[in-house]
């Protein structure tokens, strides 16, 4: 049955309408993941004999049992981020001769083979090999102790499953977690109680003691169970049945009757942002993230660096990138309805774009006081402003063209990745680095003044190229609407 599953899985991604995506795009994701991998292989590679030279009183591994936990927090909120949940379109599965632990099963090992599973493992086989070599540990000690590295890999992605599947189902289930690890982090800051050192006493301990390696081999396999009972009690036809009555508060935004030939769409737009868990999301995160520059303009190490022109486009576009990247997806329930209107898609462009020049110039305006810090902070933030008007909406928009899988607006943004894959993160990189870049060189060559009039004026000749910009940008969306109607079609997409 595992054989027919996975030719099952095999034929739905090739005949899925993400396989359909640019090839540069999917060549580059490949290259990506094998840089990742070749660049943990080195730091494996390395990490015993760097650790060795800077702390030559401490045995290297006894180094890194001390800092596991910060590993491990790192490696769930990466996976938090980055990593779906095995999914597998069950409806056809419930109606056939086919068990539901099999099918949960299936799923579950499935997730194992995930790409984040095999980055821990390149680093700590080539560190237990120079361990082997050059330290007096026997080898059931580096067993047992790569037996305990490994499970918690495992450990990591189960309880990944877990809390996704949670809290999608209830937000508020995330306080709890982002607690625990506040307090953890507070409790060190503050001398009271030192979490790193507790968790490497205990790795420590079981260095010396391999048999305890059952121990966390033991919490996979509970964390498994547990995965398991959870996805189980939703193998259901009718637990896909929306039950729930809707509710919202109608608003009929008049006033955006101002902005002309656009305000139409735009109107649908707030509407569809008002009334709905997952766009509504992407504004509280634009607004809590204005803040974002406390961390950066309060220290002066950042004084004069790049790292200045990325908390300058992020602020002021952080609406810009949460909802620019999923253009046309929002609309994806009656995309295929409104692509047989008699509507010019360069004006549904146009709104999408007006929409998001007017949340940069909301975020710009909140943002004005970062002023207390410098003018020039202002200066700079008023230069990524321009930028992210002329350069990177435009941009957002042609990327979304490419865009074939479909939103559950129900949903909220918070642990929901539908709509998302690595691709989806890394579209973003030439959103932000391009203007880093440009500021950067020209500060260094330059000042600070020139570099941030540069940027701004970079800006500035996009928005005169606009009119181009959108053709082309039209042209994508004519040339993908096909394959972009598939796509949102398939409801697991």
């Amino acid at each position: 049955m595992f054989r027919k599953l996975i030719g099952l899985e095999l034929k739905s991604f090739m005949r899925s309408a993400s396989l359909g995506k640019d090839l540069a795009m999917k060549i580059f994701i490949w290259l990506f993941g094998l840089y990742m991998i070749g660049s943990m292989l080195l730091l494996g590679i390395g990490l015993y004999f760097i650790l060795e030279k800077a702390f030559p009183d401490q045995a290297p591994i006894y180094f890194v049992n001390q800092f596991i936990v910060i590993w491990f927090i790192i490696e769930l909120v990466m996976r938090y981020m980055m990593q779906k949940i095995p999914m597998l379109n069950i409806k056809p599965f419930l109606i056939q001769n086919i068990k539901r632990d099999t099918i949960v099963d299936f799923l579950l090992l499935k997730s194992v083979f995930s790409f984040f599973n095999f980055l821990t493992p390149v680093i700590v086989i080539p560190f237990v090999v120079s361990n082997f070599i050059k330290s007096d540990f026997t080898s059931l000690e580096l067993i047992g102790w790569t037996i305990n590295i490994l499970s918690l890999v495992l450990v990591a992605n189960f309880l990944n499953i877990l809390l996704q599947k949670k809290i999608i189902d209830n937000n508020k289930l995330l306080i709890p977690f982002i607690g625990a690890i506040t307090i953890l982090v507070g409790l060190q800051y503050f001398d009271i109680f030192y979490t790193t050192k507790f968790v490497g006493n205990i790795l420590n301990y079981m260095l010396h003691h391999p048999y305890l390696c059952i121990i966390p081999l033991l919490l996979v396999v509970g964390l498994y169970i547990v995965c398991k009972k959870v996805i189980t009690s939703n193998f259901y036809l009718d637990a896909y049945l929306k039950t729930d009555a809707l509710s919202f508060n109608d608003n009929d935004f008049s006033w955006i009757s101002k902005f002309g030939e656009v305000a139409p769409f735009m109107q649908l737009d707030l509407k569809l942002i008002w009334r709905n868990k997952r766009p509504k999301t992407a504004v509280y995160t634009a607004l809590m993230f204005s803040l974002y520059g406390l961390i950066f303009y309060t220290n002066d190490m950042y004084s004069n660096s790049p790292m200045l022109a990325f908390v300058g486009i992020f602020m002021t576009g952080m609406f810009m990138i949460n909802f620019g990247q999923f253009i046309p997806a929002w609309d994806s329930s009656y995309y295929p309805m409104m692509m047989t209107q008699n509507i010019p898609l360069k004006l549904y462009l146009k709104s999408k774009a007006t929409l998001m020049y007017f949340s940069i110039i909301v975020m710009t305006i909140l943002t004005t006081f970062y002023a207390y810090f410098g003018y020039h902070i202002l200066i700079l933030n008023l230069a990524c402003a321009v930028y992210n008007i002329g350069i990177n909406v435009p941009l957002i928009l042609r990327i979304g063209a490419n865009n074939k899988k479909r939103i559950d607006l129900d949903k909220s943004q918070f642990m929901n990745y539908q709509g998302t894959g690595i691709a989806q993160w890394l579209i973003m990189i030439p959103v932000m680095v391009f203007p880093i870049l440009i500021w950067s060189l020209l500060n260094y060559i330059f000042n600070f003044l020139t570099a941030s009039l540069a940027l701004a004026g970079v800006g500035i000749i996009g928005f005169a190229l606009k009119s181009y910009f959108f053709n082309l940008i039209e042209m994508a969306y004519k040339k993908n609407k096909y394959l972009s109607i598939q796509g949102f079609k398939q409801q697991n997409a």
